[in-house]
C-alpha cells in the first residue's frame, strides 16, 4: 500500500498547520478541538518547517510547568521534520516512524505539503491489506 492510497481513504481534512509564532497554548486548543496528534508548523502552509505534537507539550510541561504554554511554537517544534512522498510505501513510511520514535509525518510533492499521515494512519491501512490477504489465500483454498 502507498502513501496516496492512505491519504485517499482518510479523505480531504487537509493538513492543520500553525504560522511560527503560534503561542503553545493556542496549539493545545487546536489540537484539543480538532482532536488530532499534531501541527505542522510553516509560514504558508506549503511548506513544513516544523511539527508539535501532544508528546512535545507534555514533555515541556514535565520539565518546565505552565509556563511553556506561554513560549512560543518555534522553540518546542521539531524542524526539519522527516517527511515523506505520495509513493512512499506503508512499509517504509512506518519503519521510519518506529526507528525515529514519532507518529506524524508530512507528505510533501516537490517541497510542497499535500497531507499529512500519522502512525494509526498507517497501521490501519496496514491491517486492512492483511485482512485483505487473508480473505484471499481463504478463498483459494476453499475453491472460491
Amino acid at each position: 500500500m502507498l502513501v496516496h492510497q492512505i491519504l485517499r481513504s482518510k479523505g480531504d481534512d487537509g493538513v492543520v498547520t500553525v504560522k511560527p509564532g503560534t503561542l503553545i497554548s493556542d496549539v493545545a486548543q487546536i489540537l484539543a478541538e480538532r482532536r488530532i496528534g499534531g501541527v505542522v508548523v510553516s509560514k504558508d502552509g506549503q511548506v513544513a518547517t516544523g511539527i508539535v505534537s501532544e508528546r512535545d507539550i507534555v514533555r515541556a510541561l514535565a520539565v518546565r510547568g505552565a509556563v511553556c504554554l506561554s513560549e512560543k511554537v518555534d522553540d518546542m517544534m521539531t524542524r526539519n521534520p522527516v517527511c515523506c512522498t505520495r509513493n512512499d510505501s506503508a512499509d517504509d513510511v512506518l519503519t521510519r516512524m518506529t526507528e525515529g520514535r514519532f507518529r506524524h509525518m508530512p507528505v510533501v510533492e516537490e517541497g510542497v505539503l499535500v497531507g499529512i499521515v500519522t502512525i494509526g494512519d498507517v497501521v490501519k491501512a496496514r491491517l486492512s491489506e492483511l485482512s485483505m490477504e487473508k480473505e484471499a489465500l481463504e478463498g483459494m483454498i476453499m475453491g472460491h
